[in-house]
């Protein structure tokens, strides 16, 4: 896709490392007349691959009318505008309420992916979260709080009766709670591993199960920017019987070319 200058740009900062932004997302900043960036979760190195002459804007004090004022007013004043988000802009970032402003000051905008904060903890750990008969579906959810409603359908045990791997965000003020919600379909000695600030120098990682992460999450004052990986592909051993991918079977047909078309 070829990027339009006039548009705002939505930019994915991935888990917080300077080093794991996309070369897109790299180059936007480094063109960038005005930077509006989450003080609260970023590492300060990622503005590094900002112009020295660019405006930046913390939006840890500002409320969304106010974030959006910034950015048509940016738009409209003919600056190139990037909105940092942390993470990846399809989970948790209120890309869509922004949008919906922008769109009805008729303000265009485009979206660059970042590198997923439960990838980097994934990674940090040496897991992979889907695992042949262990589990092949992953959960990315949140939980119920006074300020956030949920969907009546998307309740934690919904979602636990499955024996996805979960990965929640948003929830480690309530990870007692939420072990508690939990231990019926995981049992407690389910592995469960918690990433503080996945890939900044700040980064901590706790390991334990479904009966005992809470006592080190609360000994160590946990309460951001951390997410919680719940299920059976945790396991430091790898199981024998847990299967094998089918991609790379010995016993597979692999004389249909996959790479036809591609030259």
């Amino acid at each position: 896709m070829d990027d339009e200058p006039a548009a705002v740009q939505f930019v994915g900062a991935g888990p917080g490392a300077a080093d794991l932004l996309t070369v897109r997302a790299a180059r936007l900043l480094s063109t960038a007349d005005v930077v509006l960036y989450p003080g609260s979760y970023l590492d300060p190195d990622v503005l590094a691959h900002c112009s020295p002459s660019a405006e930046l804007v913390d939006t840890g004090p500002l409320d969304l009318d106010a974030i959006v004022a910034r950015l048509i007013d940016g738009h409209r004043a003919g600056r190139r505008v990037v909105r940092l988000v942390s993470g990846d802009p399809s989970v948790y970032s209120a890309l869509s309420e922004q949008t919906r402003r922008l769109d009805a000051a008729a303000v265009p905008w485009q979206v660059t992916p970042g590198v997923p904060a439960y990838a980097a903890a994934a990674a940090r750990v040496g897991r992979e979260l889907t695992v042949p008969l262990v589990a092949q579906s992953v959960v990315l959810t949140r939980t119920r709080q006074r300020s956030t409603a949920m969907p009546e359908a998307e309740s934690l045990k919904a979602f636990a009766a499955t024996g996805a791997t979960l990965v929640l965000h948003l929830a480690i003020t309530r990870i007692r709670e939420l072990m508690t919600e939990l231990a019926p379909d995981y049992g407690p000695d389910c592995p469960v591993v918690v990433v503080y600030r996945a890939s900044q120098p700040q980064e901590r990682v706790l390991r334990g199960t479904v009966r005992d992460i809470a006592d080190a999450v609360e000994a160590a004052g946990l309460r951001q920017a951390a997410v919680i990986l719940v299920g059976r592909a945790l396991a430091d051993a790898a199981d024998p019987d847990a299967g094998e991918s089918y991609l790379y079977d010995p016993r597979r047909d692999r004389s249909v070319k996959t790479t036809e078309g591609l030259r």
